[in-house]
């Protein structure tokens, strides 16, 4: 079979068995509205996002002109959670991209040549030693509290767990029988590594990836809570939070409203993530 019949068909056998799994099927409804949200942000929603009306604060859900109400500011709730969208993906795209940039490189280089393995662990080992969420925490004090800060953060976080997968997967594959022979050809390591390795672990990647943004979207929404990611008034979910948990007896919707989309942005990403897991599985019946 040739080479790109080869892997549609893969990619048609992953597909069947991923819209098998009906919690995964969930999950990427989910994440398609999102990205939906985030992408017509301004067309689904009437009100800004961070203008103020305090003849029209803490209005209760269903209220006339703002279905989920408002907060102590009269800024209209339904506007902040769908433009708190585009916050929580951008900032969890770019965090998982530089993560993934830095785990790859860390971990082809690491799985390949033995001298360099040694202290390449030694460093991950010495990452890991942090709590992440503490590991972010120190790097925003350092850094200073902004959303890029916080991508930044959270990527350097996700850099050991991405160097350890790929490595694992480096160490198997370069023992293959056609990579000794690339060798034997006289084909540079640089074009072993990145033609005919990295391909293969293409897969373990990918599932690292899609669960990592739930991790990266849990942890931006995490900081902003404490004051370390967003600032007022930008309309993000942890920060919206923060901001409504004084007025949780007489407004609970400020809290229960950005939770809820929290939760299941974070459910669909986990979800999807363990649906491709088992679907790239080759020991996974169809």
């Amino acid at each position: 079979m040739p080479k790109k019949k080869k892997k549609q068909h893969e990619f048609i056998i992953t597909a069947k068995k991923l819209l098998k799994n009906k919690l995964a099927v969930i999950g990427l409804i989910i994440i398609i509205i999102q990205i939906g949200m985030a992408l017509f942000a301004p067309m689904i929603t009437v009100h800004d996002p961070v203008k103020q009306n305090l003849a029209s604060s803490e209005l209760p859900v269903l209220s006339e002109g703002h279905w989920l109400g408002t907060d102590n500011y009269g800024r209209d709730v339904w506007s902040r959670i769908v433009h708190g969208s585009r916050i929580s993906l951008i900032v969890g795209i770019v965090a998982v991209s530089l993560g993934l940039i830095g785990g790859v490189t860390l971990g082809l280089l690491g799985g390949y040549y033995k001298k360099l393995d040694g202290i390449i662990m030694r460093i991950v080992d010495l990452l890991f030693s942090f709590p992440g969420i503490l590991l972010a925490m120190l790097i925003i004090a350092v850094l200073g509290t902004s959303l890029i800060n916080v991508a930044i953060a959270i990527s350097i976080w996700s850099i050991p767990s991405c160097a350890r997968i790929v490595r694992g997967s480096v160490l198997s594959i370069k023992e293959k029988e056609y990579i000794m022979a690339m060798k034997s050809l006289g084909a540079s390591d640089f074009r072993i590594m990145v033609k005919h390795i990295l391909p293969n672990c293409f897969a373990p990647i990918i599932v690292f990836a899609t669960m990592r943004m739930a991790t990266a979207i849990l942890s931006t929404a995490s900081l902003s809570y404490l004051g370390l990611g967003a600032q007022p008034p930008t309309p993000e979910w942890g920060a919206m939070i923060s901001q409504g948990q004084a007025f949780m007896w007489s407004s609970p919707h400020l809290t229960i409203i950005p939770g809820i989309a929290i939760m299941l942005t974070v459910f669909a990403f986990n979800v999807v993530g363990d649906g491709l897991r088992d679907a790239i599985d080759p020991n996974m019946d169809i």
